[in-house]
């Protein structure tokens, strides 16, 4: 009778060993590669790049800008469609994986306590020394054959154990690369709200290109024309005062608003809505513009503020300031205005000086009061310029320009 439980008991365990050994065969390993589809996805992005690079560097013409603009357009719909792609398959191998994992996970676990429980009583059935096993054997052959079993029951169940826990090692292991994925989710996910936006803006900001020229190649080379002088005579006016170096402590508001300075270390080293100009060198007309919403009480408007707005800038030259621009959730415009007349009312005017005698203004200030070609003025340039003379600083300047602001 003991001969046949020690029979059952091996056959048992060889067994369950099999039947184990096929379940965890059966488990899948997650996938690491790439679909076709994102791959091709992919190429197409490479190329659509390079042909946005290669218009970039055409001579600017509203038809090379429109070409450029579809093209950036169609290059972020496919940016879209790539990451909504590698989301998808993201999530099904997620899913699918963590639940097969799950159900592993508690197969082991039961496998774990049940195995746990029996090799302590195998452990205690071979407890008895050889003596007793012999004593209690019919014959040398007997005793063989129960020893033999025995010793067969212990290392099975010593290799189930040992596999068993190794199993679960694996598969906790994997789970740890699919909560790596699903970060990858999150974080494609932020992607596509970001590319999803982007396409909004490249929409509006073609729509307003073809609106600002009314589709004529004679209006837009007109606006370019325009804006590069601007710009270029900020440049110089920046470089006849000895360059535009960073200052601190520069902003200081009172009941009229807040002067700011467009060197000032919290700004200044910023690029101009993301160009090659900088606050600094060429933000006046920008400062200018965050001291009058401030006037109109706007406190929380900086120049940041302004400059992280692409819609502010012109669509045909990112560095220049649109007669109409928005911040802290207002609109306003400037509008050709007469200085004295301005002032009189009790709102102050946007000036814009010829330092170099010039047709175009080569910087910006606010006139706040004054009256007959005596100014008091706010001026974003000069280390604290807040309510300064203008003619003790400019004396030779020309004013070619002049606005009120509605806001």
């Amino acid at each position: 009778m003991k001969k046949v439980c020690f029979i059952l008991l091996v056959l048992f365990l060889a067994f369950e060993f099999k039947g184990y050994v096929i379940a965890q065969t059966e488990t899948p390993t997650p996938t690491t590669g790439s679909s076709a589809s994102t791959t091709d996805l992919q190429n197409k992005i490479n190329d659509l790049q390079s042909k946005v690079s290669d218009l970039q560097g055409q001579e600017k013409t509203l038809s090379s800008q429109i070409a450029v603009m579809n093209n950036q357009i169609n290059l972020t719909e496919l940016r879209i469609a790539s990451t909504e792609q590698q989301i998808t398959e993201l999530t099904l191998d997620i899913d699918t994986t963590t639940k097969k994992i799950d159900h592993v996970e508690k197969s082991l676990d039961n496998l774990s306590k049940v195995l746990i429980n029996r090799i302590v009583a195998t452990y205690m059935a071979g407890s008895a020394s050889e003596f007793q096993v012999l004593a209690s054997s019919n014959d040398i052959s007997d005793f063989v054959k129960r020893a033999n079993y025995l010793r067969i029951a212990q290392e099975h169940d010593k290799k189930l154990i040992y596999d068993t826990v190794q199993a679960k090692n694996d598969y906790a292991n994997q789970k740890e690369i699919f909560q790596d994925k699903k970060v990858q989710t999150e974080k494609l996910q932020a992607d596509l709200t970001a590319y999803s936006s982007q396409l909004e803006v490249e929409k509006q900001t073609k729509n307003r290109l073809l609106s600002e020229t009314q589709g004529s190649e004679a209006n837009y080379q007109s606006l370019l024309a325009q804006a590069k002088a601007q710009l270029a005579g900020f440049s110089n006016f920046t470089q006849s005062q000895g360059g535009a170096s960073i200052l601190s402590n520069q902003t200081a508001c009172d009941d009229w608003g807040c002067y700011y300075n467009q060197r000032d270390g919290q700004w200044g080293g910023n690029a101009l809505n993301g160009t090659g100009y900088t606050l600094a060198s060429d933000g006046c007309l920008v400062a200018v513009m965050a001291m009058m919403y401030t006037h109109y009480g706007h406190r929380g408007v900086n120049p940041q503020t302004i400059n992280s707005i692409p819609s502010n800038f012109a669509s045909y030259f990112p560095a220049y300031l649109n007669k109409t621009i928005s911040a802290d959730g207002a609109s306003s415009s400037r509008i050709s205005a007469d200085i004295d007349g301005t002032l009189s009312s009790g709102h102050p005017v946007v000036v814009g000086i010829s330092y170099d005698g010039g047709p175009v203004a080569d910087h910006f200030v606010v006139f706040v009061s004054g009256s007959g070609g005596n100014y008091v003025m706010k001026d974003p340039f000069t280390p604290n310029g807040n309510n300064i003379d203008f003619r003790g600083r400019y004396p030779g300047a020309r004013i070619v320009e002049t606005e009120r602001v509605s806001l």
